[in-house]
């Protein structure tokens, strides 16, 4: 490389260097900015988690201290003054649903408010659902629990072999013996289902066709 060569290169970055230099007074304050909103976002999400953890374990202890009341009406007391909302208000609603023979009245409601709450994930009201149509019973008719479970039976939904099951029994009870059955042999092979929902149906369809392996 030549010297002129040399000189024009050095030049050059001195140029260039200048020219970094006066961006950065100028937009240099940008830069700094966003390093500050960078740190505070990540203080304040930090600091969101760290109270929200603080939430959850508060709620848990509470629901603990609520479950360990000496008795039934105690417990439900209890767990009725647990303030909560969301999801969370999910959680004592089917709590206080948990000991229907109890207070019926109560565990029904309280089963209500969950299937009602628009705001829940399908989850939580379905599951509502489930367990209130196996509280109610026979004290319901059998085309309002047919009603209630098929929406739930359907690809897709999270209890779908539950749903699936109840509604077998439905069937049965209703006279239907032949669908209930057919229901019941399609869980025993359905891969959703939990080892003990196929084992049930099994049982159920030997006791409901004893001798038939459920044909």
């Amino acid at each position: 490389m030549s010297n002129s060569d040399s000189f024009i290169d050095e030049v050059t970055e001195e140029v260039r260097r200048d020219r970094l230099f006066l961006l950065f007074r100028r937009y240099g304050w940008i830069a700094g900015l966003l390093v500050a909103l960078v740190v505070g976002g990540t203080a304040w999400t930090e600091w969101q988690k760290s109270r929200r953890t603080a939430e959850a374990r508060l709620f848990g202890d509470a629901v603990f201290a609520a479950l360990e009341a000496p008795d039934p009406a105690a417990r439900r007391a209890a767990l009725a003054g647990i303030p909560a909302g969301g999801e969370r208000a999910a959680v004592l609603n089917l709590l206080l649903a948990s000991d229907p023979a109890e207070d019926r009245a109560a565990t029904l409601a309280a089963l209500d408010r969950v299937a009602a709450d628009a705001s829940l994930p399908a989850a939580w009201r379905d599951l509502a659902v489930l367990r209130r149509v196996t509280v109610a019973g026979a004290e319901v008719p059998v085309a309002e629990r047919r009603a209630a479970l098929e929406p739930l039976a359907v690809p897709g939904r999270p209890f779908r072999p539950l749903a699936l099951e109840l509604l077998a029994y439905v069937e049965i009870e209703a006279g239907e013996t032949e669908a209930g059955v057919a229901r019941l042999r399609a869980l025993t092979e359905d891969q959703q289902a939990t080892a003990g929902q196929r084992r049930r149906a099994q049982q159920a369809i030997d006791a409901v066709a004893p001798g038939g392996n459920g044909a």
